[in-house]
């Protein structure tokens, strides 16, 4: 069914995604993950808890029903008091319960209309915007760290292999 490849999907790529993160979080140092050239930018660290925030949300609140405690601005507002690794834990945490809320959520209730942060979404919606604004956060850590460390982090190299095993990009 098409249903269940989309919610099986969706979590794996979160899952995917968030493990991209994690390696990032390990390559930098606090320094790092708290840069910030001037007030207009993000630092690594705030996207990663402005992810936590989102994801919690929109999927935790918004499809799976828990009580929406997100502060939205203080993910923004943090200024290295938190280390790499309780941000990776803490993103862990989250995909982790938001990827087993899409991967048990039943078909049936993908077309019913929520309503988050102002957007009348159904939960098909709400689980792609999440998908798709974690890929665009995702995006940018990977190249913010690219350009702190100078590395190339490999995520791609299996495709210069004769033949890969990952089986979706």
């Amino acid at each position: 069914m098409i249903e269940q490849h989309f919610l099986t999907f969706s979590a794996y790529k979160l899952a995917q995604l968030s493990g991209r993160i994690q390696d990032c979080l390990g390559r930098l140092s606090i320094d790092q993950v708290w840069m910030r050239n001037n007030d207009n930018e993000n630092s690594v660290g705030n996207l990663v808890l402005h992810l936590c925030g989102n994801v919690g949300q929109w999927i935790g609140s918004g499809v799976g029903g828990k009580p929406d405690t997100r502060e939205r601005d203080a993910e923004f507002a943090a200024r290295g008091n938190i280390q790499p690794s309780e941000l990776s834990a803490q993103l862990d945490a989250t995909v982790a319960e938001a990827a087993g809320i899409i991967r048990n959520l039943p078909h049936a209730r993908l077309s019913e209309k929520i309503s988050i942060q102002g957007y009348d979404v159904t939960l098909m919606e709400a689980i792609y915007h999440v998908v798709e604004h974690f890929s665009q956060h995702t995006g940018q850590i990977i190249f913010a760290t690219k350009l702190l460390t100078g590395q190339d982090l490999g995520y791609h190299k299996h495709l210069n292999q004769p033949k890969h095993s990952e089986t979706t990009p």
